[in-house]
């Protein structure tokens, strides 16, 4: 797993369903507590619906999963909200549904496809992004050709520069594509001197 699709923004939709309404938001989350936290705080703003549902996917393999009916007859809501997430290939995501109640009953397959149909219409306004396992490198350089480096750089690669070492130092993230792209633009703009130390790999956003 060198890859995977987080969405691109926060968003929320709302449908109508037979006078009920389902309120859904979609969040990033980098953790179970970042995700309970989304769900806690529109339990809060929302304090007068019947029902917060909700579901989550965490991690590069999308091993954590959660979903939560909160009152609704049991696999109507949770379950078809992570279905819709799955159904979307995205992990690192919180999606919760609030409904209010319309006055007529849904039946179990109405609220199966309400619930699916609001995350996913809020889905569709995230979009999605994708998070690459990159390569980092690190090297010190002069200042005379740290700019310029750094410009051509940050065309391949996720760059950081640190100012405060006495010497330039950069970062980059580099997809492995591009590692001998990048340790060549590095030697040749330092006429080789510069010394290359590879990192610890690291998730990085990539468009």
């Amino acid at each position: 797993m060198d890859s995977y699709l987080v969405p691109a923004r926060d968003a929320t939709a709302e449908i109508e369903v037979k006078r009920s309404r389902f309120l859904c938001r979609v969040a990033r989350v980098e953790s179970e507590h970042d995700a309970r936290t989304v769900i806690a705080e529109e339990r809060r703003a929302y304090g007068t619906a019947g029902h917060h549902c909700s579901a989550f996917i965490l991690g590069p393999d999308g091993a954590t999963l959660r979903s939560n009916d909160d009152g609704e007859p049991s696999g109507t809501a949770g379950p078809p909200i992570l279905d819709a997430l799955q159904g979307a290939q995205l992990s690192d995501v919180v999606a919760v549904v609030t409904r209010w109640f319309g006055g007529t009953l849904l039946g179990t397959g109405g609220l199966v496809q309400a619930y699916g149909d609001a995350t996913r219409a809020a889905l569709r306004v995230a979009g999605t992004r994708r998070r690459e396992l990159r390569q980092r490198l690190e090297t010190t350089v002069d200042f005379a050709i740290a700019g310029r480096l750094e410009d051509q750089l940050r065309r391949i690669a996720a760059i950081e520069v640190d100012y405060d070492t006495g010497l330039p130092r950069l970062r980059a993230a580099v997809a492995t594509a591009d590692l001998e792209d990048v340790n060549t633009l590095i030697l040749t703009a330092s006429n080789g001197s510069a010394r290359i130390t590879e990192l610890s790999p690291s998730w990085v956003d990539a468009d």
